[in-house]
């Protein structure tokens, strides 16, 4: 009885939990392990930095002169970008999943270009053009901050620290590469393949890849969302490469599609400007 109660049966007919410190417990840590501190670095490096006050801000001493700091936001992104890369290539979250289908690589890029253009399309000078209320209420309400339009003076009044006049080509390479070939993966990995499934049960190795619980489902793709200054788009996006994700139950599909949104994104920024996409 006590054995049944430490294992509940879940209505898919799985193990909900196997028991603490036997090895299939110890395999599952091990997993959520790989799959999850990759992305928890990337934010935690960040979070730590502006702790320890490592990164530009408006902080003035005494004496009236900025305070010093040790690295820029284009720099500490390129630290983060080289932690990361040896963090998930000694983790390996891909050794859980199939190869990549190349039947999906084409409609990986082309649904990756669509995102793309949802991301910028409200805010691009056609738009403004053609329809100026429709652009304003997209970024009234489906950006934050919530009901104002975006402040750009930070990105206007002088060159943003990720502008290759400010960083040096190098680095804004690096924010470019790091942006799409580094974090999208990694996020692939967190996102759809382990919380997809780890909201469900701690065993979530058990559940197929294509696993699809709508509450879950919903609720990743708006935590997904909200972590991004352009909320609306990235609920969509979340939702679309959820989907992509479940129909071709293929991990490195839908990284593609991720890195393809993400390069084309840097790519536009660095020959628009338009900074605040990044």
């Amino acid at each position: 009885m006590s054995e049944e109660k430490q294992n509940p049966v879940s209505s898919d007919g799985i193990s909900e939990y196997a028991p603490k410190g036997s090895p299939k417990a110890k395999l599952m840590t091990f997993a959520a392990v790989c799959h999850a501190l990759p992305f928890l670095l990337w934010i935690g490096v960040m979070l730590l930095a502006d702790m320890m006050h490592l990164l530009p801000s408006d902080e003035v001493s005494e004496s009236g002169e900025a305070v010093a700091h040790i690295i820029s936001n284009a720099g500490m992104y390129a630290v983060r970008t080289v932690l990361c890369v040896v963090a998930v290539c000694v983790l390996r979250p891909w050794r859980w999943y199939p190869a990549l289908q190349k039947k999906n690589v084409l409609p990986a890029v082309i649904m990756g270009l669509v995102i793309f253009l949802l991301w910028v399309g409200f805010e691009t000078q056609f738009i403004k053009n053609l329809a100026p209320g429709l652009a304003e209420l997209y970024e009234k309400y489906c950006v934050f901050p919530f009901g104002k339009l975006r402040d750009l003076t930070e990105f206007t009044d002088k060159p943003p620290p990720y502008a290759p006049s400010v960083c040096g080509w190098p680095l804004a390479l690096t924010r470019l590469l790091g942006s799409a070939f580094v974090i999208a993966v990694i996020e692939e990995f967190f996102w759809r393949g382990y919380l997809l499934r780890t909201a469900k049960t701690p065993d979530f190795l058990d559940l197929d890849i294509g696993y699809y619980n709508p509450k879950i489902f919903l609720i990743v793709a708006l935590i997904f969302g909200f972590q991004h200054t352009e909320f609306a788009a990235g609920i969509i996006t979340g939702l679309v490469y959820g989907y992509f994700y479940l129909i071709t139950r293929d991990i490195w599909a839908v990284a593609i599609a991720h890195i393809t949104t993400n390069l084309a994104l840097g790519v536009y920024v660095l020959c628009t400007g338009y900074w605040w996409f990044w």
